[in-house]
Order: structure tokens, then sequence, then C-alpha cells
């Protein structure tokens, strides 16, 4: 693995499991789309010296508090919660961060290795994967807050094409996902459609 304090870009993968893109209680296969933009992101970033990649998986404890709020899902050690075929392979070389609740910010070792980045050489964070309304945006706009709380100037992006969320009866995705950028950009996160050329 790289060493945390010569990274400058960070890319985060969250949550692109079997329990949310193939098959599961809150699973919605529309959200493969995204694989093929975040695999080519993942390329990128593995392939310079100073980028790397963290993975995040849903990995809960059984009748967690979060099952109170949402159907059972993505328990450890399940295969809900492992990380989807098409990007597993990319993640033998990676870090993988596993969280009991929505954000990633409270997954064991997540801030420790993202204080190690700040504090050198990091200056820019990409969010890509699923749900953008929900485990997207409890990383994105915490993040963004602590970044702000220790007065860093790290930029945080999201590639809309490379985040979605599913839908539901109860949960339109469209409506969700307007919600979930309108948010992000009120918190100075950079939306761009693209990665490729930041447009």
């Amino acid at each position: 693995m790289k060493e945390l304090q010569k990274i400058k870009e960070l890319l985060i993968v969250v949550d692109m499991v079997n329990g949310f893109v193939k098959k599961g209680a809150l699973a919605d296969t529309y959200i493969q789309h995204i694989i093929e933009p975040i695999k080519k992101t993942i390329e990128e970033f593995q392939a310079s010296p100073e980028k790397d990649v963290f993975f995040i998986r849903d990995a809960h404890q059984l009748g967690c508090a979060e099952f109170k709020k949402f159907p059972e899902h993505c328990i450890d050690g399940t295969w809900e919660s492992e990380i989807i075929d098409e990007l597993a392979p990319y993640s033998k070389d990676s870090r993988t961060y596993k969280k009991n609740s929505r954000s990633a910010l409270f997954a064991p070792g997540f801030m420790r290795d993202i204080d190690i980045m700040r504090n050198n050489l990091l200056t820019r964070i990409v969010t890509t994967g699923c749900c953008s309304d929900l485990c997207d945006l409890d990383l994105s706009v915490p993040l963004m807050n602590y970044f702000d709380q220790m007065n860093d100037n790290i930029e945080i992006i999201v590639p809309q094409d490379s985040i979605e969320t599913y839908d539901a009866p109860w949960h339109n995705r469209d409506e969700y996902n307007e919600i979930a950028y309108k948010i992000m950009k009120q918190e100075g996160i950079k939306l761009v459609k693209t990665l490729g050329g930041n447009k």
C-alpha cells in the first residue's frame, strides 16, 4: 500500500457493494451504470504514486441501530457486504474501511488516515459511489465541515457520473439526487459532470 504521507489526491469509493448494486433490500441494479466511470478513475489514481484510493464497505452488525430506520442489509461477513466483482480486484491493494453507520467518518481507522494525509500533502478528495443522498452525503458534507474547522484548504469533488442512489416507491431517485446535489453545493463541495476534464 502507498504511504499516506505522500498522497496529494484521494479517491473514495463508497458502498459499491453487492447489497446496494446487485441484490438486497436496498439494492437497485440501475446503480451499475456508474461502475465504468468509477473503474476508470480508480485506474488513474492507482497508477499515480501521488494518488490513492480508499474503499468504504457497509458492514453492519446484527441488530444494529440503523435497522430501526432502514431494512436489514449488508451484514458484515455476508455476500451483500462484499465489494462488487467488477471493483473487488482494485481493492486488494487499497485500504478498505467497514462502517456500521451511514457515515464513513466513524469507520474504524478512517479519520486517523485522513488526518495523516491532511497533515502532509493532501489537497483534493474525490468521492464516488452510492448512495448520493445517504452515505455519500454523510461522508462529503461532514468531511468538508471538518476541513473548515481545521482551516484546511482541501477540495472535495463529486463527479455526477460516478454517484447514484436507489429508486423505490418511497424514494424517488431523481428527487433525492437533486436534494443531495443542492446540499453538497451549498457546503462548498465541487460538483462536476465527469472527472475527466473536470467539466
